[in-house]
C-alpha cells in the first residue's frame, strides 16, 4: 500500500513552490520555538540516545538540522522529492562542514509498510520525531502511519508525536475567514488542496495504542507558526504531544 497520487502530487506541488529561505512555510518556525521545546519533554524519556533519530515528515529539514545537534545520527524522511531537494540545499547552506555522514535526507512513503520494514532492517530500532503529520494525512492512512512509527521504534526506541488539537481547526477557520484575509503563508496550503483534517483528540492515543505503543507522557503546547497576529505576536495553534514506547 502507498499514499494516493493525489496526496503525493499535492505535497510535491506545495514544496516545489516554497522559497529557499528560512520561515517561508506557515508551520516552519525556528527550532527554538518548536523542536527545542519538544525535546525538553522528550529527552528525559529517551532510553538510548545513540539510536538513529528519524524525523518523519521532515519537510525542508529545519527541525531535522536542529535534531542533528542532539543525536549522533539523524535521518529526515519526507514523501515529496521537492521537500527533500530543498532540505538538502538548505543543509548545504546552513551546515557545509557539519554532521558529514550523520545527517541525511531521503524520499520515503511511510504508508508503504514494506519500505518501513526495510528501513528498520537497515537502521535498527529508532527514536522518532513526528510533528504535525497525522492531521494532514488522508484519514485512511493515519493508522498505517502510526504502525510505521511502531515498526521504527521497535523495542528500544521512543517516539515524540505532536499534532494539532480539535480546537486548532476552529482557530484555522478564524484565520481563513479573517476580514484582513488569510495569512499569506497559509494560502499555498489550501491552494494545493492540503486541507488540515479533523483528528479527534482521543483518536491520537488510540492510533498508537493499536500499533502496540504505550503513551509514556503527554501534554499540551502551542504550535507556533511563522505568521503574526495584528498585535505583532506569533500565530499559535493548540497542539497535543505524546511520548510513546513499547510497554516494559
Amino acid at each position: 500500500m502507498s499514499v494516493t497520487s493525489r496526496y503525493r502530487d499535492a505535497w510535491e506541488g506545495f514544496w516545489a513552490e516554497v522559497p529557499d529561505e528560512p520561515g517561508a512555510v506557515f508551520w516552519d518556525a525556528e527550532p527554538a520555538l518548536t523542536a527545542s521545546r519538544h525535546l525538553a519533554r522528550y529527552e528525559p524519556l529517551v532510553e538510548d540516545a545513540g539510536l538513529t533519530m528519524v524525523d518523519l515528515g521532515c519537510g525542508n529539514g529545519t527541525q531535522t538540522r536542529f535534531l542533528a545537534d542532539r543525536f549522533p545520527a539523524v535521518l529526515g524522511l519526507d514523501l515529496a522529492d521537492a521537500a527533500i531537494d530543498l532540505a538538502r540545499r538548505q543543509q548545504e547552506k546552513a551546515r557545509p562542514s557539519r554532521c558529514s555522514g550523520l545527517l541525511s535526507f531521503r524520499t520515503f512513503d511511510a504508508v508503504d509498510m514494506e519500505s518501513v520494514a526495510r528501513l528498520h532492517e537497515e537502521v535498527g530500532d529508532c527514536n522518532v520525531y513526528v510533528r504535525g503529520v497525522l492531521h494532514q494525512a488522508d484519514p485512511g492512512d493515519r493508522q498505517h502511519l502510526a504502525e510505521a512509527v511502531g515498526v521504527l521504534v521497535g523495542k528500544r526506541g521512543r517516539a515524540f508525536v505532536v499534532e494539532l488539537t480539535e480546537v486548532a481547526g476552529t482557530r484555522l477557520a478564524q484565520l481563513v475567514s479573517s476580514p484582513s484575509g488569510p495569512p499569506a503563508k497559509l494560502l499555498p496550503v489550501f491552494r494545493h488542496g492540503i486541507v488540515p483534517g479533523a483528528l479527534p483528540d482521543e483518536e491520537l492515543i488510540e492510533l498508537f495504542a493499536r500499533s502496540g505503543l504505550s503513551t509514556l507522557a503527554s501534554g499540551d503546547l502551542p504550535l507556533i507558526t511563522t505568521e503574526y497576529e495584528l498585535d505583532g505576536s506569533r500565530v499559535e495553534l493548540p497542539s497535543k504531544w505524546l511520548v510513546l514506547g513499547r510497554p516494559r
